[in-house]
């Protein structure tokens, strides 16, 4: 049953208990939760149904390509042509066993990823404590917190219950997995507006976060698919299934030689059953033009030429789970990115830090390191970081546990050459307030000669508003009103430079119970920030000279993520966008929308926020990538042509969903599989150039030879054996391919662009002719100038057709490459498989068994002649003949 979709956050804690008919004190009785769990159910996320064996197998019967085959060996069998149906079935098996195993094993791997295990809670049930599974709570039920606990649901916090009075109870939750930030967030039990956001409901924890510090308790408001990880899985779920552009281009690319094959099948059958020609003769004919049409090598080389990018991609940390997304990120146009760990480094480090004396900048290298020993203000502030400080390192800073940002203090306090150890031995800690949400400051008391020297650090307006002395190298002043609002724009003037800042002060007194928060000493402020990882600028520039553009969407504020932006070269149109102003996306107006698709980052999106801005580039035209690490990223995975998970740090549920998982994290690893992605892409359109230009040389030599009496030049068991052979492993060839050095130097081409372009098929039907003249050429010549027998002409015809085929492969070549000099000729894989070809056709005429079954004769010395001969002109009007029009068939659209 679901749940009311009340907003707790903006109700008291007294309501809020009142609602669920809770008692904080003594928690809900056994008979509660079980009317609790028939009326609102376990508390668990459904997940959707894995694809079936079956499934997978059958839907490779959807090709084009697989379905001619099997009507072609079906009437080769109806027909009584044992040989030629056999053969053609066997084909059309092995074709759909290739991409069954492919895609089974892609599938079954990520089976083995689920998100978040079976987890224990600890709860208070009938007055007492409990631990149960986190499955069996239900709303109402007081959920204990502690340090490293997983938020088993969505709780609304609790204050503290004193014999008198309510203390604040404070928590930090790590909400990275929901929201995509990493720095913990300060929870208090304090109501928020109604239209806070997500990622500022202070009072609420959700389910899948967990928590880093502090000791608390929670109301449960919200189990199982109510909870927010709930309904971004049932985003997830919803999120529409897609279909690769090169999937529906080779769908469409099937479709149109099927009518092809049928119309020429048809006015062949009628013109030669007019002619009176043999109903079996027309038969044969008709089986002959249907193999002869269909690329039987289509779906292996594909195949292939995928599997062997998703393999290149492995080796370089991008583990693609679907072979026909390899392809798609050639065609992508849009990256949508998280900032924290995708764009940044995902951990903080001390920048900057602001003194009276001046700016001092840091930088993880320390080649700057600056000199403290002329630098007494900065030893004082960095001290002060250090000493007022609850964050551990240990093992050479191997480990490391607490707030991100207290680490990255005693991480800067490398400088000074002492670790936090030391300078207590030093300054002996002797009490410590805590941090206080309400305060926004922290204090250390620590014993020297005399006193106690009490080290501050909190946030800068509320810590410039207790200090009443500033600090120089010099000594002590006043700090007078326009001093403290000077500093107080510098704070902000920061802080839009997306650093995260603290302010240190300290002071000495004689008593330990002293307030520690009056009479400060103003030091000067500390900018922290996750910072850019160190390759990701040459990774945006790359994508960016490939007609790329890199989006963020992240959780942070607007300032820092237009900071971040700028730093790491994204181009900036202009100020981020929140999310709170992006409204109802389908009542957008044209103009909000076109600022929408403008826009290079947005800022305080919420999971919905994601999905409908894929959805709004997606409407749009554009192939969209989406990369994140978090639960919440995984409906926009999903919808988006390419989803891209962190391999690192990116839940289950982001990994289960996407098209690919970085092993690194690194965002140029992404570059690195767009690269891969538009050199397959160009590989497999040569490989179906090269089939097709072949395969209509046969459909022209089989159908104007069925308009004579003349018999057939080719029989279809040698058609077949061409296709197969002789294709296939050129055209495999052609598909691993290493690519041009250019790939990255234009734009993506468009995504509704086919693989075979209108100006494509003026080169294969110009190529088609010149080869189809070669083979009738030489099948005349055979029989009118050499006058051979039929077996030994047909022969002729047949060695003519294959050896066309391995030296047209030559004219492959990029346009502009030089004959001698290019990624065709370059490539080993080519010249292994013209060898290997070769020789299978001398097979096919001197090995008798294998001759028995093709009806093959060997041709004598005048026969070589011809064959070699007609077979070289392709090839030669290719390398010699540049001012023929389709001299090379290139990738591009154009040509």
């Amino acid at each position: 049953m679901s749940q009311p979709a009340e907003k707790f956050y903006s109700l008291d804690p007294e309501e809020v208990l009142d609602h669920f008919t809770a008692n904080q004190d003594s928690g809900l009785s056994g008979d509660e939760v079980d009317q609790r769990l028939e009326q609102y159910g376990a508390n668990v996320l459904r997940e959707s149904q894995p694809v079936s064996t079956p499934r997978i197998f059958f839907r490779q019967f959807k090709s084009v390509v697989i379905l001619l085959l099997g009507a072609a060996g079906a009437l080769a069998l109806l027909t009584g042509r044992w040989h030629e149906g056999i053969a053609i079935i066997a084909v059309m098996l092995i074709n759909t066993l290739i991409g069954f195993f492919s895609e089974w094993k892609a599938l079954r791997s990520m089976e083995a990823l689920r998100d978040l295990g079976k987890q224990q809670a600890q709860v208070r049930r009938d007055g007492g404590e409990h631990t149960i599974d986190e499955q069996n709570l239900v709303p109402g039920d007081i959920v204990l917190l502690s340090p490293e606990t997983l938020v088993p649901a969505d709780l609304r916090l609790l204050p503290r219950k004193g014999e008198k009075t309510e203390e604040s109870r404070e928590v930090q939750v790590n909400e990275a997995a929901l929201t995509g930030e990493s720095v913990p967030v300060m929870k208090t039990p304090e109501a928020v507006a109604a239209d806070t956001v997500l990622a500022d409901r202070t009072c609420m924890l959700y389910k899948g976060t967990s928590v880093t510090d502090g000791d608390g308790e929670g109301v449960v408001v919200a189990t199982g698919m109510d909870t927010e990880l709930g309904h971004i899985s049932q985003l997830a779920q919803s999120a529409e299934g897609k279909t690769t552009p090169l999937q529906k281009k080779l769908d469409e690319l099937g479709g149109q030689l099927a009518w092809v094959t049928i119309g020429i099948t048809i006015i062949v059958a009628i013109t030669g059953l007019v002619a009176g020609r043999d109903t079996m003769v027309m038969i044969e004919t008709a089986i002959a033009l249907g193999i002869a049409a269909i690329p039987e090598g289509l779906p292996i080389v594909a195949t292939v030429a995928l599997a062997r990018g998703m393999y290149l991609m492995s080796t370089r940390n991008a583990v693609v789970n679907h072979l026909a997304a390899v392809e798609t990120l050639g065609a992508t146009r849009i990256i949508f990115t998280d900032k924290t760990g995708t764009l940044t480094a995902n951990k903080m480090v001390l920048k900057k830090i602001v003194t009276p004396e001046g700016v001092h900048e840091l930088d993880d290298s320390q080649q700057n390191k600056p000199d403290l020993a002329n630098e007494p203000l900065l030893r004082r502030a960095l001290e002060v970081g250090v000493l007022c400080n609850n964050a551990r390192l240990e093992d050479q800073q191997q480990k490391r546990s607490g707030d991100p940002t207290e680490l990255a203090l005693l991480e800067a306090g490398a400088l000074l050459d002492k670790d936090r150890a030391e300078l207590l031995e030093e300054f002996p800690e002797e009490r410590e307030e805590p941090f206080d949400s309400d305060t926004m400051k922290m204090a250390t008391f620590h014993r020297i000669e005399g006193g106690f020297r009490v080290a501050v650090k909190g946030a800068p307006e509320v810590m410039l508003d207790a200090c009443t002395a500033m600090a120089t190298n010099e000594g002590e002043t006043a700090l007078s009103e326009d001093e403290r609002d000077s500093w107080k724009q510098r704070a902000d003037e920061l802080a839009g430079e997306g650093l995260r800042l603290l302010a240190v002060a300290e002071k000495t007194t004689q008593a330990v119970d002293d307030d520690p928060y009056a009479q400060l000493c103003f030091l000067g402020l500390v900018g922290m920030a996750d910072p850019p990882r160190a390759d990701i600028r040459e990774a945006v520039e790359e994508c960016q000279q490939a007609g790329i553009r890199a989006v963020m969407v992240t959780g942070d504020r607007p300032d820092t993520g237009q900071a971040i932006a700028e730093q790491v070269g994204l181009a900036s149109s202009g100020a981020a966008i929140h999310g709170r102003d992006l409204g109802n996306i389908e009542a957008l107006s044209t103009e909000e929308r076109n600022r929408i698709l403008k826009a290079d980052v947005f800022a305080r999106v919420t999971p919905e926020h994601k999905l409908q801005l894929v959805k709004i580039f997606q409407d749009s035209g554009e192939v969209v990538a989406m990369t994140g690490d978090g639960v919440n990223d995984a409906p926009a995975l999903k919808q988006a042509d390419i989803g891209i998970a962190m391999g690192e740090r990116g839940s289950d549920a982001a990994k289960q969903v996407a098209d690919m998982v970085l092993r690194d994290d690194n965002f140029s690893t992404i570059v690195t599989a767009v690269r891969q992605g538009r050199v397959i892409f160009a590989n497999i359109r040569k490989s179906v150039i090269f089939m097709l230009c072949t395969n209509l040389a046969e459909i022209l030599v089989v159908s104007l030879a069925s308009l004579t009496q003349a018999p057939l030049p080719l029989h279809p068991l040698q058609i077949l054996f061409l296709n197969i052979l002789t294709d296939v492993f050129p055209a495999l060839a052609l598909g691993v391919g290493v690519g041009s050095s250019g790939v990255m130097q234009s734009p993506p081409r468009p995504s509704g662009e086919a693989v075979i372009t209108r100006h494509h098929w003026h080169a294969i039907g110009g190529w088609s002719l010149v080869v189809g003249a070669c083979v009738l050429a030489a099948f005349t010549l055979a029989l009118l100038w050499l006058q051979v027998g039929e077996t030994e002409a047909i022969t002729i015809s047949f060695l003519t057709l294959g050896f066309s085929k391995l030296w047209f492969v030559l004219n492959l070549r990029d346009r502009g490459s030089r004959p001698w000099n290019n990624d065709v000729v370059r490539n080993l894989w080519i010249w292994a498989a013209l060898v290997f070809c070769s020789c299978l056709l001398l097979l096919a005429v001197y090995w008798p068994p294998l001759a028995g079954v093709l009806q093959t004769a060997i041709p004598g010395s005048d026969g070589w002649m011809l064959i070699l001969g007609m077979s070289l002109v392709p090839a030669a009007l290719g390398l010699f003949a540049p001012g023929i029009r389709f001299h090379t068939v290139s990738n591009s659209s154009r040509g």
